[in-house]
């Protein structure tokens, strides 16, 4: 399985506080072609009013799965997020201590770890089920999780030339070599910048 991570980074290394041509960010983001898309239930809550008030499409039989990790069962959107026609459908990733769900709720579930998700048997599990490609789409805590367990493969950066000054820093984990996979400049001066995690 390849999990690869992409985020748009100002220079100083934080993830928000400028703008982001979110067109092209996710236009990149084609390039895995991922079964899975990987996501934190705090980027969900953030955009919920927009993911309620969007119209539904429906599922897209083609789309990755969205796998959100929401150990508190905070997220009450998943009909319409599956209805959004990104995705084809929607995993709602549990711990053991997760709170009770409604007893109507027809999401499927995968639950794994104690009071938080464990990561780690989550990709174990959809490797077992034949997923290949895992993109994460988080610069935050789901992120951080992930690096710091050594989970991500790849890591597709969008520098912005900016400074913001203050703000949550992307990384603070442990040190990751690296191996520069490749960059490329665009007109408004952003760097996509690739790199593999050196095992």
């Amino acid at each position: 399985m390849h999990v690869v991570a992409q985020l748009a980074v100002s220079l100083d290394g934080v993830a928000s506080g400028f703008d982001v041509d979110l067109a092209r960010f996710y236009a990149l983001a084609t390039l895995w072609q991922e079964d899975v898309t990987l996501v934190g239930a705090d980027t969900i809550l953030a955009q919920e009013s927009d993911v309620l008030a969007a119209p539904g499409r429906g599922p897209r039989a083609d789309g990755p799965l969205l796998a959100v990790v929401d150990s508190r069962a905070r997220l009450r959107c998943w009909s319409s997020l599956r209805d959004l026609g990104y995705w084809s459908d929607v995993l709602a990733l549990y711990a053991d201590q997760t709170p009770a769900r409604p007893p109507d709720a027809t999401t499927r579930e995968l639950v794994t770890g104690y009071d938080r998700v464990d990561l780690a048997e989550v990709l174990a599990v959809l490797g077992r089920r034949g997923i290949q490609t895992v993109r994460v789409d988080s610069s935050g805590a789901l992120l951080r999780a992930c690096l710091e367990l050594g989970l991500i493969d790849e890591l597709a950066l969008l520098v912005h030339p900016v400074l913001v000054g203050s703000g949550e820093r992307w990384h603070d984990t442990r040190r990751l070599d690296l191996r520069h996979v490749g960059t490329e400049v665009f007109k408004d001066g952003v760097l996509w910048m690739r790199y593999c995690v050196a095992i």
